[in-house]
């Protein structure tokens, strides 16, 4: 699972990263606790280039009957995704990354859960992968969500969890974006872990799993 991640960087590190341009419309501020049903910067690949806009956590397929859904959609399994009704139609058509300065996740210590922070070697931003969908409301109103894809943990994370989030390799993140690949085997065969030796991982706050603590303070070192 994936329920938690920071993106830090400045905007213009964010666009430069990804040659993107700015969609109609978005604000970025730094997300140091981003959570399920928050608006969180996404990239999308268009016949103009990549665009920098935000999706809402937690995938509303277009058929759902209302939004709640969204909450039960926050992660797609790897594994399955190719199968699962909600899913299988976005992976050669609505592909998207999140950028990433690093994600949480809780590890288990006896009957405690210490709050690890994963990210990159260098502290580098990285390429969460996931799928969008664009849902109407009755009123006509329309919603644009997402979802990030889980795989199984590399060496690193298996003693901090039994999943990960689906990290694109930079090579791989144009295959990923682009709008005319619909080679499905192709695109499945990205969603792997990523190489254990370019990350690493450290103890931080308690305080992380509230959503409302949302400060650089998160980011600290703890023990």
């Amino acid at each position: 699972m994936c329920g938690r991640f920071t993106i830090t960087d400045p905007i213009e590190e964010i666009m430069e990263r990804y040659y993107a341009s700015i969609a109609d419309g978005f604000e970025y501020k730094p997300n140091y606790n981003a959570a399920p049903m928050q608006y969180i910067p996404s990239i999308i690949g268009s016949k103009n280039g990549n665009g920098l806009g935000s999706l809402r956590w937690g995938l509303v397929p277009v058929w759902a009957k209302d939004d709640k859904i969204g909450n039960k959609m926050i992660n797609a399994r790897a594994e399955t995704i190719a199968e699962k009704p909600a899913f299988k139609r976005l992976i050669s058509s609505k592909r998207c990354i999140i950028p990433c300065s690093g994600f949480y996740e809780w590890k288990k210590e006896g009957s405690n859960k210490q709050p690890m922070r994963i990210l990159m070697k260098d502290d580098s931003i990285f390429s969460l992968a996931g799928l969008y969908d664009t849902w109407t409301d009755p009123d006509g109103n329309k919603l644009s969500t997402c979802t990030i894809i889980t795989t199984e943990p590399n060496s690193l994370m298996e003693d901090i969890h039994n999943r990960m989030p689906v990290i694109l390799r930079p090579e791989d993140e144009e295959e990923w974006l682009g709008r005319d690949n619909e080679d499905l085997q192709s695109l499945l065969g990205l969603l792997k872990p990523y190489q254990a030796s370019e990350m690493r991982a450290y103890e931080v706050p308690k305080e992380v799993g509230n959503v409302r603590n949302n400060s650089v303070e998160l980011l600290k070192k703890v023990n």
